[in-house]
């Protein structure tokens, strides 16, 4: 379970005093997260998740309310910010940042078939085109230059030679993005769309959660990322009827663009390259913890070595 900061019941009934949501019921610990503590909330009202951030500048956190507020009047189903009795949606719990949102219905589906990734692929182009002309505008601090500085540092523990010299060619590619910021479509990404942060009831796509990666970037990006964990096979292969189905229902919303085609196998490299970055810093920084879930981070340098050669292209209207 990776609850990384504990709360007990007295402090739970003492943070809920300030809203009006009636007695505390019920609350647990939700297994799964590796970055933030998140719980289960039962009141007299409804359900809830109580969530302590605990990574990332608070700083960002009205960006992070704002945009799920603006999300939600555009229609998408996703947790929004339950404002207190003074009308305030962000607040502390054991010196964390802590946000209460409505617990939204579905689960998570772990096997996922065509249907499932084609609403996956329709509910990001919708969140795209919701975020694309809006104000809203933040940085993320595992952009360009993180990868570039963090693969520098880390590459040289890749023992595979052919996984090595693959990492070593994409941080050249990145490099040149720098100097030559090409030219995608932009707007906010969710940037961590992974089978956890989706809820289905049936084939209805029920929730989007987990905004706390959130942030300006190229929309092939957020796409990439999102394929690399809907639509891979047992053996870390592009399963080619899940991720035509994806990107078919993404396309039909939000058209890609022959530079987003021309430039794909790569930015599916890069954001294989994020998540082993990422996946590598948790590892080493919780190894030997109790408590807190740990991904594989070897499971990502499998999918870039499975993209060295990409064969599914996107689909583009004639």
């Amino acid at each position: 379970m990776s609850v990384f900061t504990p709360v007990s019941r007295e402090q739970l009934e003492a943070f809920l005093d300030g809203f009006a949501l009636g007695r505390l019921v019920d609350f647990s610990g939700i297994a799964g997260g590796s970055e933030n503590s998140n719980f289960f909330v039962a009141t007299e009202q409804g359900e809830y998740v109580l969530t302590l951030v605990e990574r990332g500048p608070v700083a960002d956190l009205p960006f992070f309310i704002e945009l799920l507020e603006h999300l939600h009047q555009a229609g998408l189903p996703v947790p929004y910010a339950i404002t207190d009795r003074q009308g305030l949606a962000l607040h502390r719990l054991n010196q964390r940042p802590a946000l209460l949102q409505p617990r939204l219905a579905g689960k998570h589906v772990e096997q996922p078939d065509p249907a499932h990734c084609q609403a996956v692929g329709q509910m990001l182009a919708r969140l795209h085109n919701a975020t694309a002309s809006s104000s809203l505008e933040r940085i993320s601090d595992r952009g360009l230059a993180w990868m570039l500085e963090t693969g520098r540092r880390l590459h040289d523990r890749i023992s595979d030679s052919a996984i090595h010299h693959l990492v070593t060619e994409l941080l050249t590619q990145i490099e040149q993005w720098q100097a030559h910021y090409p030219g995608f479509p932009r707007a906010i990404l969710h940037a961590d769309l992974f089978r956890d942060n989706v809820l289905f009831d049936g084939h209805h796509l029920s929730g989007l959660i987990d905004f706390y990666n959130a942030h300006s970037g190229w929309t092939l990006y957020d796409v990439a990322i999102t394929v690399n964990d809907w639509c891979l096979s047992a053996e870390q292969q592009l399963d080619p009827t899940r991720t035509q189905a994806l990107l078919a229902g993404y396309a039909g919303i939000r058209p890609f663009t022959p530079f987003e085609a021309k430039s794909w196998p790569a930015v599916l490299r890069l954001a294989a390259l994020r998540f082993w970055l990422s996946r590598q810093l948790a590892a080493e920084r919780h190894a030997g913890q109790s408590g807190v879930l740990v991904k594989d981070p070897g499971h990502f340098l499998r999918v870039l070595e499975q993209h060295r050669n990409v064969n599914i292209g996107l689909p583009l209207a004639l």
